[in-house]
C-alpha cells in the first residue's frame, strides 16, 4: 500500500475549499478492522435459518449487499451507488438500509461506504457530523482514519476516485 500512502500525503495541502485534512495512520500502522471473529454464513440453507438479535431475517438484498461489501479492501472505499451498480439492484438508500442494520459489522466492512460526493455519509443510522450527538460520524472517520483513508475537517475523501473501490 506505499503507494496509495504517498499519493494521499501528496494531496493533503491540495484539500481545498472541502477543508483540512483530518489524520490518518502512518502506512505502518493501517489496520484491517475487518479482520475479526464474526461468524458469517455462506450458505444458503444457513442463512435461510439466520436470525439477527433482533430476530429478524436478513432479505436476499441485505445478502447480496452484505456479500459485495465484504470484498472492499483495506485502504479502499465505494459509493452508496457504485453497491448498486455492481449488484443490478437496489437503489443507494436501500444499500445504506441494509447496512444500517448489519449484523456482521465489522467482517461486513460498511464503514467503507460514502456518498456519491466523496462526503463520508452515514453510519448507524446518522447522516454527517450534525446528525445526533455526530459521535457515529467520528467513529466512522476514527476507522476510516485507522485503514488508511483521509478526510478533511468537512468530510469529504481526501484523494477521490484514487480511493474508490467498484469492485
Amino acid at each position: 500500500m506505499p503507494a496509495t500512502r504517498t499519493l494521499k500525503l501528496s494531496l493533503v495541502a491540495n484539500a481545498g475549499s472541502q477543508g483540512k485534512t483530518v489524520v490518518v495512520a502512518n502506512e505502518d500502522q493501517v489496520v484491517d478492522l475487518a479482520k475479526c471473529n464474526v461468524q458469517y454464513p455462506l450458505d444458503d440453507a444457513t442463512r435461510r435459518v439466520f436470525k439477527t438479535k433482533e430476530g429478524k431475517r436478513p432479505t436476499a438484498h441485505q445478502w447480496a449487499v452484505y456479500d459485495l461489501v465484504r470484498k472492499i479492501p483495506v485502504g479502499k472505499v465505494t459509493t452508496y451507488k457504485d453497491i448498486c451498480v455492481a449488484l443490478g439492484q437496489g437503489s443507494p438508500r436501500s444499500v445504506g438500509a441494509a447496512l444500517r442494520n448489519n449484523p456482521f459489522a465489522p467482517f461486513v466492512p460498511c464503514h467503507r461506504i460514502i456518498a456519491s460526493n466523496h462526503y463520508i455519509g452515514g453510519f448507524y443510522g446518522e447522516w454527517g457530523q450534525s446528525a445526533g450527538t455526530g459521535k457515529q460520524y467520528h467513529r466512522k472517520l476514527d476507522m476510516l482514519g485507522k485503514e488508511g483513508i483521509a478526510f478533511t475537517d468537512k468530510g469529504y475523501l481526501v484523494g477521490g476516485d484514487a480511493f474508490i473501490w467498484r469492485g
